[in-house]
């Protein structure tokens, strides 16, 4: 298993509309995530509007690329692209790159 950590970086003026959105996910986007291997799935917030992702996976590249697939994550995608910084003209879970783990208590 994978324990895969990202950082991204929530516009400031959106942060409250990022929130709300991720309060109601859309269920087939829920299941989409869940099908392609993407488990303990968390995301934090900070004030200032850091994101931290964290999830579990068997294989990152795999669950990266079974999402890929699904009709409903370009949807998603491109509805969630204006909350971010940064992107560089990439959708967010192509901006979604791994942080190195140094330490890991089990």
């Amino acid at each position: 298993m994978q324990r895969v950590c990202f950082l991204l970086k929530v516009r400031e003026d959106r942060i409250a509309e990022y929130r709300e959105r991720h309060a109601t996910v859309w269920p087939e986007m829920l299941r989409a995530l869940s099908a392609t291997g993407w488990r303990n799935y968390s995301l934090f917030l900070r004030d200032d509007g850091l994101l931290v992702g964290y999830l579990e996976t068997d294989d990152f590249q795999a669950a990266l690329d079974g999402m890929e697939a699904t009709d409903v994550n370009a949807r998603w995608q491109a509805e969630m692209a204006p909350f971010f910084e940064s992107l560089d003209g990439a959708r967010p879970d192509e901006a979604m790159k791994p942080l190195t783990e140094v330490f890991h208590l089990a």
